[in-house]
């Protein structure tokens, strides 16, 4: 069956079947061949895999056709500056990375007169072989709405190869600005014609006389073809971590959490819009001013828990932790021997306005939320904890016998009926409720040292192999399941397990957004390296990035001591640092007013609140149209206690925004495992937290570049900021 095609490519595919012997440029790299060509109305760069299979990127465009004004080469590449009737372009073709083969092309367009571009062409072509028909293969991802603009690729055998076409959406701002539109869905295609269309104008044209970026494109290639599900997530780990240390990166900052988590805690304990009654018992609303929604068990322990660990790391108590304590048993019902989501007591007042807001209806995903939380309470020490979860968990377990560790999403309580079996038809359920059910399973083993558990958690781990690469359903609980496969690696030794991890991982940064946005509203909030908390959510959601960024966390301790992939280990310690520099601009006093939505779908946005919003967009539409989430509280107690290292006795902190391992405090020094990557560097930061001076303080870090450098590095933004290398020890010194 011959491929579809647009009538650019069959054009393309022609034209390119006879190609001259003298292009304006020849590299080799590795086992690639690459040969720069114009004709007619493209500049192609054309890459040869072994002398054989091919694939054509198209850089300058102008149906007009195009002319050679200058090429000028370079030891990396070579500038063409071509001319149109519509205008001049600039291509800048590089080869950046001497050890693994990436292209890399930026195209700068000045157009001649006022522009409307009503189509762009894909600027990915794969061939065949001079005069053989195109090999087959399959596009495993591409952008999906304003997510990180990629498509990964590969040929299917006896053709073998892929590739990674990662489209650098900042560089399109100006763009996007002048135009007024937005990058989402701008890269995708199907297989063999795929990649980057410029956002098409409709309101305004592209200005006369501008010189704006229209493309900035870098390409990972390999000569492998993945054979499975595994291999594809590890490979493209692989290759987003090879661009990803070319790209340009935004700057981050140090943020005042101390400051911002008194300012949550007053409006968390004060406000009366976070609070609901009923029977003479006090609980957390979801929404702020939402009164109409009765309580859920979710809400209550996903602040709490977050809460608990400031107050372990603080020594303070805070009140408020004690009411939502206090009223947990109030959500377990004695007829079905397990916690429910909504209050039992309330479940009357649900309003059917929702598939959820039934009485006895569950989300999947809701029953082992609390579980894991009730769990983690247990292993602390806590009876009600233990009490709530021991006595809830065979419940879950018939329920995952039940749908044979499928779980739709609605079920009802009693009956067990499926009332809503897929997310959308064909898309099946919600896949990584098993990767959750794992984790609960394995507290339950932790707990009570029992077999079955284990069993359990491993049955429900190996039925998460017939999903493929498409596993996610919600951001968080992807992220449990990776942090549950690879404790079940480390336990069984079992290589499915860590390929499970990576397969998770994967789904992760296949629904993040690795760019800037820079037009429109998107000035106010940092967007780079946002995650999405669904797989077809339109925004950044508060909640779920908090869980996320905390078991990314755990995660990455739990990979020390093992032979982690290098490329996640990468990954996940620059997600944390960014979700630390942006996660401050969720609250509504960080952002101007005129950004705000001015209607809600739940509850009310009060904008001095220091109560996250749930949803934030690309440039062009407001935040919080969704509501002010009191379920994302735990926003702050979750990043203090994590970056924040107190040493008793100390009139200091230290904060690091990578994570850290093993930390041992001895005499007048700390020695503080960094983790992440020796790539890339990360953030120290001596907070004074009284009034007098400092101790005299050095910082010793075991890798030697950073000895040598680390005084020059230091008073970048605070008096006491330094920049380290991760990926390695580090030892901090003070006299008293």
């Amino acid at each position: 069956m011959k491929p579809e095609l647009t009538i650019w490519a069959v054009t393309a595919a022609e034209q390119l079947t006879n190609l001259s012997e003298n292009p304006l440029l020849q590299r080799n790299a590795n086992e690639f061949t690459f040969n720069v060509h114009l004709l007619h109305d493209t500049l192609w760069v054309i890459v040869k895999w072994r002398n054989k299979d091919r694939a054509a990127f198209r850089t300058a465009y102008s149906p007009d056709g195009l002319k050679v004004k200058q090429l000028t080469k370079s030891d990396d590449g070579a500038q063409v500056n071509l001319s149109s009737t519509i205008g001049e372009f600039d291509v800048d073709i590089t080869f950046p990375d001497a050890q693994k083969t990436v292209l890399h092309y930026t195209v700068t367009f000045k157009a001649s007169n006022n522009l409307y571009i009503p189509f762009w062409p894909k600027d990915v072509l794969m061939l065949g072989n001079k005069g053989t028909q195109v090999p087959a293969g399959d596009v495993h991802i591409r952008q999906r709405g304003i997510r990180t603009g990629v498509v990964y690729a590969a040929f299917k055998q006896p053709a073998e190869g892929s590739l990674l076409y990662f489209q650098n959406l900042t560089a399109l701002n100006d763009y996007c600005k002048l135009t007024e539109t937005s990058v989402s869905e701008t890269v995708g295609g199907e297989w063999p014609e795929f990649g980057f269309s410029l956002p098409l104008t409709k309101e305004k044209p592209m200005p006369a006389g501008k010189k704006l970026t229209i493309a900035d494109a870098f390409v990972s290639f390999s000569t492998k073809t993945p054979k499975d599900q595994f291999e594809i997530a590890r490979q493209y780990l692989d290759h987003l971590a090879a661009i990803y240390l070319l790209l340009p990166r935004p700057d981050t900052k140090y943020q005042d959490y101390p400051d911002f988590i008194k300012r949550a805690i007053h409006d968390l304990e004060h406000n009366k819009g976070c609070w609901c009654q009923h029977s003479g018992c006090s609980y957390l609303n979801a929404y702020v001013c939402d009164y109409t929604t009765p309580p859920e068990i979710m809400v209550q322990l996903a602040v709490l828990l977050p809460v608990w660990d400031y107050m372990d790391w603080s020594g303070e108590k805070l009140p408020f932790s004690n009411q939502l304590y206090d009223n947990l048993r109030t959500f377990y019902s004695d007829e079905l021997k397990t916690i429910k989501r909504w209050l039992p007591a309330a479940e009357d007042q649900l309003d059917e306005s929702e598939e959820q807001k039934v009485p006895n209806t569950m989300d999947s995903w809701y029953l082992h939320h609390p579980l894991l939380n009730l769990g983690r309470m247990a292993l602390k020490g806590d009876n009600v904890g233990k009490e709530l979860f021991l006595n809830s968990v065979d419940f879950a377990i018939k329920v995952a016998h039940h749908f044979h560790y499928k779980w739709p999403v609605f079920y009802d309580m009693q009956s067990l009926e499926t009332l809503k079996e897929e997310t959308q038809p064909g898309m099946g359920g919600e896949k990584d409720v098993a990767g959750v059910y794992a984790q609960v399973m394995l507290l339950a083993y932790d707990i009570t040292g029992k077999k079955r558990f284990l069993e359990e958690a491993e049955k429900a781990a190996q039925s998460l192999v017939q999903f493929g690469f498409d596993i996610f359903y919600q951001a968080n609980n992807t992220t449990f399941s990776a942090k549950a496969m690879l404790r079940l690696y480390k336990e069984t030794k079992k290589q499915q397990y860590l390929d499970l991890c990576y397969l998770h991982i994967a789904n992760l940064f296949k629904n993040m957004a690795i760019w800037e946005c820079n037009y429109g509203y998107g000035v106010n909030f940092p967007m780079f390296f946002g995650l999405f908390p669904l797989n077809d959510a339109p925004y950044l959601a508060v909640y779920e990035e908090q869980e996320s960024f905390a078991s990314m966390h755990e995660l990455l301790v739990l990979a020390e001591g093992t032979d982690f992939l290098p490329s996640a280990r990468l990954l996940l310690a620059e997600y944390v640092k960014y979700m630390i520099h942006r996660a401050v601009y969720y609250f509504p006093p960080m952002l101007p007013r005129e950004m705000l939505a001015g209607e809600t779908k739940t509850g009310e946005i009060d904008p001095k609140l220091w109560i996250a919003l749930e949803d934030i967009y690309d440039g062009w539409e407001k935040a919080g149209a969704v509501g002010q989430e009191v379920y994302g509280a735990g926003l702050c107690f979750g990043i203090v206690p994590r970056h924040y290292i107190r040493i008793p006795g100390q009139p200091f902190m230290i904060y690091m925004d990578y994570p850290t391992g093993n930390k041992i405090v001895k005499n007048n020094t700390i020695t503080i495992n960094v983790l992440g990557s020796k790539e890339l560097t990360c953030r120290v930061c001596i907070i004074n937290t009284y009034d007098g001076n400092l101790p005299k303080i050095s910082i010793v870090a075991g890798n030697e570049q950073d000895q040598q450098q680390l005084d020059k590095l230091s008073a970048k933004k605070l008096p006491n900021e330094f920049e380290i290398h991760g990926e390695q020890t580090i030892i901090i010194k003070w006299n008293d």
